[in-house]
């Protein structure tokens, strides 16, 4: 017997040496990588979900060697991009917003200008998002689902009734048909006496990330950049304050990537759309200011402030030394944050609204310009009015009550940010390098699409092995399950929706609508802009779908390889 317990001690000892030294091996393997090892929960090691290991002191040896901070409101903009940043104006308060009809939709609207947001965000259901009417067989069920179906003027009418365009500032999150969604707000605007000049806003028009990240393209990457850069060259003519593009880096978190990759593929998107730009003949001045950034809050407040603070300076650097960039507009990266819907439980839904506060409270400390926090319910539907003004209430809070607005750049000089801050630089870059190697991200989709794969594999195990932990998940779990009121979109919602669009389709003259839509394709068929063809044909009541199909009758639709 004792035998037997000296050789299962011996056993068990060679297994701990080589449990250690697999971590241990699987650490040196990921070093040169943007995620964290897989260590287990005995491991007395911490690391961000970048891999970067976290000490249990910093002083003042941690810090750069060489701070590259300048002042606020200066190149490299670590500090922020306005020199006194939320002591002059908050940053813009927007919730994310939209839902069955374009009536209920502007109900919400009206709701929440009413509790005190300032900014609005547009969201879309799934048919729009991919370019296709609510009459559409494949949009059955779908319609009015995850956002606001618009299929036509009329709907967009509807979707800003009593809302002055030219006091609000809209963001619109919509890609591949980013072009439709943007004329029909403008011809809205025009009905209502508003100059273009005067309208402000972003849309989204980031379709590379729908490529790597979550799926709602129409067309191959060639002419959907085209229709990138056209929208950079309309706006800048005709639309001068509206941003053009809104670079996402918020939906490869969704995904599950990690921070250092979120930064490093956002801005790898960026370098993409600049290139294009140029290429296309369009001087980097001329639209440079107008680009925007959209990011993500996760619950680690150092590493998210960090991560935005190096993004800002990432960028000024690659703006001037990359692509020559001179006004310090052209330099600033400009962010809309919103906070992480995939790190929100269906378990106790409630502590959302404390998951949400923190990631709210690290995006202003790291200087966002906007913000949009979820509600605590949208692990389960839509938020409910109850959720959205909590949310709302939420962001008031920061403003008011957290001292977070009182100075610029609060976290600056700490020791433990401010090496982040230079680690998460020094990782991002070298992912950008492999992705340059690669010839540039519209190349690197299948690399950017493998990585972040691989980090949301470890996101998964070190949650499965209680590495991490996600309280009332793999800990501190309740039995009885908590489900509040959540919000119910009514089925009759796409069937009047449908009947709406079948009226609008009837009443319109049908020749005008054909001749318009081989306008379109002729001018795809060349190299034109292609938006005043686009704006024309919206105009004379076609429809979203129809525009979309008839460029695909062009361009061909887009079918992943991997």
């Amino acid at each position: 017997m004792a035998t037997a317990e000296r050789q299962s001690g011996k056993e068990g000892a060679e297994r701990d040496e080589r449990s250690q030294a697999d971590r241990e091996a699987a650490l040196e393997q990921s070093a040169d990588l943007t995620i964290a090892p897989i260590v287990g929960p005995e491991d007395p090691r911490r690391f961000t979900d970048s891999g970067i290991e976290i000490k249990a002191l910093y002083t003042e040896q941690d810090l750069p060697e060489q701070l590259d901070l300048g002042n606020p409101g200066e190149y490299p903009f670590t500090r922020g991009i306005h020199r006194e940043m939320y002591r002059s104006q908050l940053w813009t308060m927007r919730q994310y917003a939209g839902y069955a009809s374009a009536k209920e939709s502007n109900e919400r609207y009206r709701y929440l200008l009413s509790k005190g947001s300032t900014g609005l965000s547009m969201a879309f259901d799934l048919p729009t998002q991919l370019g296709l009417d609510s009459d559409d067989p494949r949009a059955l069920g779908e319609v009015g689902r995850t956002g606001v179906a618009i299929d036509t003027i009329d709907d967009m009418r509807t979707a800003f009734d009593g809302i002055p365009l030219d006091q609000v500032s809209t963001s619109m999150t919509i890609n591949a048909p980013a072009a439709c969604l943007l004329l029909l707000y403008e011809l809205v605007g025009e009905e209502q006496g508003v100059p273009a000049e005067k309208l402000r806003g972003t849309v989204q028009n980031d379709v590379l990330k729908e490529y790597i990240a979550r799926g709602n393209y129409i067309y191959p990457p060639e002419p959907t950049m085209r229709l990138t850069t056209d929208i950079f060259e309309y706006c800048n003519r005709h639309i001068p304050r509206w941003n053009t593009i809104s670079i996402s880096g918020y939906h490869f978190r969704e995904k599950g990537c990690s921070a250092v990759q979120e930064v490093a593929f956002t801005l790898s998107s960026a370098i993409a759309y600049v290139q294009a730009a140029i290429d296309r003949g369009l001087k980097v001045d001329d639209f440079a200011p107008r680009l925007a950034f959209f990011f993500n809050g996760h619950n680690n407040v150092f590493q998210e402030v960090a991560k935005f603070r190096a993004a800002r300076r990432m960028w000024a650097h690659i703006m001037r030394e990359r692509f020559g960039a001179k006004s310090p507009r052209s330099l600033m990266l400009r962010f809309h944050t919103q906070t992480g819907g995939v790190t929100l439980t269906a378990q106790q839904p409630e502590n959302n609204i404390v998951r949400v506060a923190l990631q709210g409270f690290a995006a202003v400390c790291g200087g966002t310009q906007s913000l949009h926090t979820n509600g605590f319910d949208e692990a389960l539907a839509l938020p409910t009015e109850r959720a959205a003004k909590i949310a709302l209430r939420t962001q008031q809070i920061l403003a008011h009550e957290s001292g977070a607005a009182d100075t610029v750049d609060p976290f600056a000089g700490s020791y433990f940010v401010e090496a982040l801050t230079d680690d998460i630089e020094r990782r991002a870059n070298a992912l950008i390098e492999k992705v340059d190697a690669l010839g540039g991200s519209v190349k690197a989709l299948e690399f950017i699409t493998g990585e972040i794969d691989q980090s949301a594999w470890g996101y998964q195990e070190r949650y499965r092995t209680g590495q991490d932990i996600v309280v009332g998940v793999n800990a501190f779990v309740e039995d009885d399950l908590e489900v509040p009121d959540i919000l119910r979109v009514d089925p009759a919602a796409e069937r009047e929706q449908v009947a709406r669009l079948k009226a609008f389709k009837e009443s319109r003259e049908q020749e005008l609508v054909q001749r318009r839509l081989e306008e379109l394709r002729a001018v795809a068929r060349g190299e034109e802009n292609l938006l005043p063809a686009i704006r024309q044909a919206l105009k004379d009541r076609c429809t979203l779908g129809e525009v979309c199909a008839a460029m695909a009758d062009v361009f061909g639709r887009y079918r992943p390889a991997f």
